[in-house]
């Protein structure tokens, strides 16, 4: 795993219709909107903020986490509004003895549908697999949220099972999880189709 290619310089990351890059303190307001809103952790281990302050240091906690190289929080902006934050997608558990890391994302309730999800993860992917080097990415997911895992399985992660009963959420308690998971050699192989 080439944490460098990581944490050296914060990525940011592009497509024709969505960019990844750092979320600032001038994105508050969009970010207060994402996580003021119950219905987006529906699914997720995350306690809803309902107090802008309480969101305005989490911008700090963004900036620790990377500079402790724990976590990557990218916030989603669209070409056509690149200074509107839309959604989060992350980077986390990286585990170099095994060469694996996680990702979660979450929208803002109006963008739900639009597929950026699916196109952010589409970006992130090439990058994570072949520069950070990367050899397995996985994600957990609640049985019941089907969004979630539309988008994985659009961008070529396996089902791989049930863990039952087998972690504790903030707001949820003790929850069964999906794990999906891609390797490093499937996108190859996909590439190769």
């Amino acid at each position: 795993m080439n944490l460098e290619a990581a944490f050296g310089t914060f990525p940011v990351l592009a497509s024709d219709r969505v960019i990844l890059k750092k979320i600032e303190t001038s994105h508050l307001e969009d970010l207060f909107e994402i996580y003021n809103n119950d219905h987006v952790f529906t699914y997720c281990g995350i306690i809803p903020k309902h107090n802008k302050d309480t969101v305005k240091n989490m911008i700090g906690h963004f900036e620790r986490d990377y500079m402790k190289k724990a976590r990557i929080k990218w916030g989603l902006f669209t070409v056509q509004e690149p200074d509107r934050l839309l959604g989060i997608i992350e980077a986390f558990n990286f585990n170099q003895k095994v060469n694996t890391l996680s990702v979660g994302y979450y929208l803002a309730e109006q963008q739900w549908g639009k597929g950026l999800a699916t196109e952010a993860l589409k970006l992130l992917l090439p990058y994570l697999l072949h520069e950070v080097n990367v050899n397995r990415i996985q994600a957990e997911v609640m049985p019941r949220n089907k969004a979630s895992k539309k988008v994985l399985l659009k961008n070529g992660f396996q089902q791989e099972g049930l863990l039952r009963q087998a972690a504790l959420w903030s707001g949820k308690g003790i929850v069964d999880l999906e794990i999906y998971s891609i390797l490093q050699q499937d996108q190859v192989n996909d590439q190769d189709m």
